[in-house]
């Protein structure tokens, strides 16, 4: 999509934020293009392959 998305946080909101629901900083701080190959490679089928798809079901949920 290539479109930047979000609201910009400091730093510090952000590390709190990740420590308190228990996951990393990293994952929002820095971009990552991540393929799932070795996922699809061996077998796993995503419920939602497109991201408007994904994007609606949890506006809906």
């Amino acid at each position: 999509m290539k479109v930047p998305f979000g609201v910009s946080h400091p730093k510090w909101l952000i590390k709190s934020g990740a420590k308190l629901i228990g996951t990393e900083a990293e994952l929002v701080l820095k971009s990552r293009n991540v393929i799932p190959q070795r996922l699809l490679h061996s077998g796993f089928k995503f419920q939602f392959v497109q991201i408007e798809k994904a994007l609606s079901n949890l506006l809906l949920s």
